[in-house]
């Protein structure tokens, strides 16, 4: 039998462009600059637009947190399906030790578990997202909340962090934006990216601005009691009383292992009223019809959080602290860059790009793929986050990868400084 050939117009398929146009992130932005690298550059590519310290020995994890996954293989009982909302013990474990930090006891029923933070994050936006309904997202931000978004269709306003003010929320700006079509609000403490660590009287005006507006917090912790400076982390949920708060958490950041992929929602809401509403509900179901974490590693997590750890986490927020310090020390010596806060948290910082002291460069994205041609250094623009003519660049690297990394930008501002600038000239 002869097949007659179809023309390119008889295929009735063809790709999601929504979400071609959607998909922006952190590992794509990555992936293109990659693509400038220089080939023949004998020395190690700096990774300043990685956030992902476990690849290094001095971040670690400890031993102690990987024995519990080891057993739970090694006893033949996790190898079956696991609930789809997550196994009880995990379950009933996780919301003791969120409870710790709380003023008021959490149930298992209240906890979700999800396959990393970026699965919590995918299930609330879908939850969400209805016709005419809009959210409100910090600039900059993850860019993950803005693509799933995007995704979804869900409507996305943004509200600015201050930098003047330790990069905390304009509240007047979410008051400006909200209407009758907003659900929820995003907040991340400590932040991504920028390095910020939130007071307890800001998260207050945080959750009464939300109840004002009758909306929910989205209170993203992923990077949970990773403060180092003179703030403490303080939950979102304590404020629970006040507004709804959705916490959204891992495993990924605290305990160094992100390709664990364990993650978590937690209904932080003592009176209930996100359950009144349905969106409980709506998580329930939308976890039962999406993939859940594997059952061993679900089945290791009390023992995890059970584990003696204040040495490794006290050993974790000292790298970061001193790396911090080095970062903001070593990029605010070079002319064409600003750090205008210290990093108090996270492992992220955001840097103004001073593009008046360059020649050639035109924008972030421009400049993050000179520096990768020219000098093997990896940045993300601050466009991929929300911030044009910014940067965002990680600490959690090894020290002398800083320090290296800091050399070698130096070296590329002194070759592109815009004439007669006087900061470009050596000083005696």
């Amino acid at each position: 039998m002869i097949r007659s050939e179809l023309t390119e117009e008889q295929w009735k398929f063809k790709g999601n462009e929504e979400l071609n146009k959607s998909s922006i992130s952190v590992r794509g932005t990555l992936s293109l600059l990659s693509k400038h690298l220089n080939a023949d550059d004998p020395r190690p590519v700096v990774p300043f637009g990685l956030a992902d310290p476990s690849v290094y020995s001095s971040f670690r994890t400890s031993p102690s947190f990987v024995q519990p996954l080891v057993d739970a293989v090694n006893s033949g009982s996790f190898n079956s399906y696991p609930s789809s909302h997550g196994i009880l013990p995990a379950r009933t474990a996780l919301a003791k030790y969120i409870s710790k930090n709380l003023a008021y006891q959490l149930s298992p029923e209240q906890v979700f578990l999800t396959i990393g933070c970026s699965q919590a994050i995918e299930a609330i936006i879908s939850v969400l997202s209805r016709p005419a309904a809009n959210i409100l997202l910090p600039r900059p931000s993850f860019p993950l909340y803005k693509s799933r978004a995007d995704f979804q269709r869900l409507e996305v306003r943004h509200f600015d962090l201050i930098p003047e003010k330790g990069w905390e929320v304009d509240l007047e700006a979410i008051q400006a934006l909200a209407d009758h079509n907003t659900v929820a609000i995003v907040v991340i403490n400590p932040n991504n990216p920028c390095g910020s660590v939130y007071t307890y009287h800001h998260l207050k005006q945080i959750a009464e601005t939300a109840r004002k507006l009758g909306v929910f917090v989205i209170s993203d912790e992923v990077y949970a009691h990773m403060a180092f400076g003179e703030k403490p982390f303080v939950p979102m949920g304590e404020f629970g009383s006040i507004a709804p708060v959705l916490t959204l958490g891992s495993l990924s950041k605290r305990w160094s292992v992100p390709g664990w992929r364990l993650g978590w929602i937690v209904i932080t809401d003592p009176h209930r009223t996100l359950e009144k509403h349905g969106i409980v509900e709506s998580i329930r179901n939308y976890l039962n019809i999406t993939p859940s974490p594997p059952t061993f590693i679900q089945a290791a997590l009390p023992q995890i959080l059970a584990q003696p750890s204040d040495e490794f986490f006290s050993d974790l927020l000292g790298l970061l602290r001193e790396n911090a310090n080095i970062l903001y020390e070593k990029i605010n010596e070079i002319p064409c860059f600003t750090c205008p806060n210290r990093p108090e948290g996270s492992m992220l910082a955001m840097v103004k790009l001073n593009l008046e002291q360059l020649e050639g460069v035109s924008d972030d994205l421009d400049f993050c793929n000179k520096v990768a041609k020219e000098e093997s250094v990896l940045i993300i623009p601050g466009s991929a986050v929300g911030m044009k003519n910014w940067l965002r660049l990680s600490f959690g690297i090894e020290r002398c990868s800083i320090e290296d990394g800091a050399a070698r930008l130096k070296a590329f501002y002194e070759r592109h400084a815009r004439p007669n600038n006087p900061a470009a000239s050596p000083t005696c």
